[in-house]
């Protein structure tokens, strides 16, 4: 979040930022004034306790004198005083609280150099790699979702029977291949300096708070319902809905060692969002679902360090993809389109040949992102309290959050059917992963398991 004093000395610039972030929900005029209302009570507050403390001294003294009617007023004034502090004092608590809320609800300053814009149209690509090089012609592409429904690998009527739209199961080698990129990912990251964890799953307010998700995105999130055993009634969990949440809490309140960082972790995790689909219209695929698998990356670095490490994440998520030999493109977002906690951000998106929603490459097919790359500065950290000390002698400042997923499954999935599918209906299994799926180069699908599978004379 920003800090109150910043929005106290930038009310223009913060007005800016709003505008170019196209934010019209945040009365940063209330904001202010409930602002100046607080310090108001506290200065008052501040009186109201001198006073008191000089009336007591006053009441011993007169006491001592044998001035009891003197006394006894002072006595009285005393207990005006306790009353008028408390009141002042539960009116600026409910103040405070107020604003705190308010302060949440402010997004994140925008570096200098981010594109000014209204909406993704105005994002700015940067890079791209290997589609012109690519020997696949969109117009022989199945889409994946056909393509995984005929080798029988993913199965989104059942997903759907089992848990709702928006889920789905795979199986045989496409299960195989889900477990073998998330292995293949956490090694690489592995060598690239990371050191692994596996968060809890869920998480509590305070986290999800910490990093950004509420309140701006509780609509977006899956809340855990409350348990009907009275010592659960109450229980404050939400299902995650990216690692970057349970590990950047990982150190919430705490003060690190500037000896310690940079702190690099990755981590992967199943998680939960709803996910609506572009316009109401995506139903089929694996493209937007609620449930997902994604390797992440998170680091902690001292502020000075920040835009150099983000420039580092992007090409630690782009060396996977061109491991895997998978196209890609790389988008910095606009004002308008940042995410709510960044200061800047890149996408990365993979291209599916077979998914031509006609936002792809002149040639077919669509572009799919399977990553944001970005840099939270300060604002994570001052909501979560993570602190740093650059000397140990020295004052504790707020150290800098970046993160990158390292990439998000499903649409690395789908390109990797659409990029790797073959004239006979097979798909080849990239270089890159066979030594995790057991040596196989192939995935030549599964027989279905009900009536389907039964010919015309069993049945």
């Amino acid at each position: 979040m920003l800090s109150r004093q910043f929005v106290r000395d930038n009310p223009d610039d913060v007005r800016a930022m709003l505008d170019q972030r196209g934010v019209t929900d945040v009365d940063l005029d209330a904001l202010l004034e409930i602002d100046a209302e607080w310090r108001e009570l506290k200065a008052r507050g501040d009186e109201l306790r001198h006073e008191r403390n000089e009336v007591s001294e006053r009441i011993g003294a007169l006491k001592r004198e044998g001035d009891d009617e003197a006394a006894e007023a002072a006595i009285e004034r005393s207990q005006d005083l306790k009353a008028d502090l408390e009141e002042v004092e539960s009116r600026a608590e409910d103040l405070e609280a107020d604003l705190e809320d308010r302060l949440l609800a402010i997004p994140n300053v925008p570096q200098d150099d981010v594109p000014v814009g209204e909406t993704e149209d105005d994002n700015v690509e940067i890079d791209r790699w290997g589609v012109a090089e690519s020997d696949v012609d969109p117009s022989t592409v199945d889409p994946h979702y056909e393509l995984g429904e005929r080798l029988g690998i993913i199965d989104e009527s059942r997903g759907a029977k089992v848990s709702g739209a928006g889920f789905y199961f795979l199986r045989g080698d496409g299960a195989r291949l889900e477990r073998a990129l998330v292995q293949f990912m956490l090694d690489r990251h592995r060598e690239q300096g990371y050191t692994e964890v596996f968060p809890p799953i869920p998480v509590n307010s305070a986290s999800m708070t910490g990093t950004g998700q509420l309140p701006k995105f509780t609509a977006d999130a899956y809340r855990v319902g409350g348990d009907e055993r009275e010592a659960y009634a109450d229980e404050d969990l939400w299902l995650c809905p990216t690692a970057e949440v349970p590990v950047t809490n990982m150190h919430r309140d705490e003060t690190l060692i500037a000896d310690e960082l940079p702190l690099k972790y990755t981590a992967y995790t199943p998680n939960f969002r709803r996910e609506a689909g572009e316009h109401g219209t995506e139903t089929r695929g694996i493209v937007r679902v609620h449930q997902f698998n994604k390797v992440e990356m998170v680091n902690f670095v001292p502020p000075e360090q920040s835009d150099e490490r983000l420039e580092g994440l992007l090409d630690e998520a782009t060396a996977i993809l061109e491991e895997l030999g998978l196209p890609y493109r790389v988008i910095e977002l606009c004002t308008g389109d940042l995410t709510f906690a960044s200061a800047k951000t890149y996408d990365i998106e993979v291209w599916a040949p077979g998914d031509d929603m006609d936002d792809g490459p002149d040639r077919g097919g669509r572009w799919l992102e399977v990553s944001s790359a970005s840099n939270f500065e300060d604002y994570q950290a001052r909501r979560a309290g993570i602190r740093y000390r650059p000397e140990r002698h020295e004052s504790a400042e707020y150290v800098h959050t970046l993160n990158a997923s390292g990439l998000a499954l499903p649409r690395v999935m789908v390109a990797i059917l659409e990029h790797y599918q073959r004239p006979d209906g097979t798909v080849a299994v990239p270089d890159a992963l066979q030594s995790y799926m057991g040596g196989i180069d192939t995935i030549e699908g599964l027989d279905p398991v009900d009536e389907s599978a039964l010919g015309e004379s069993d049945s």
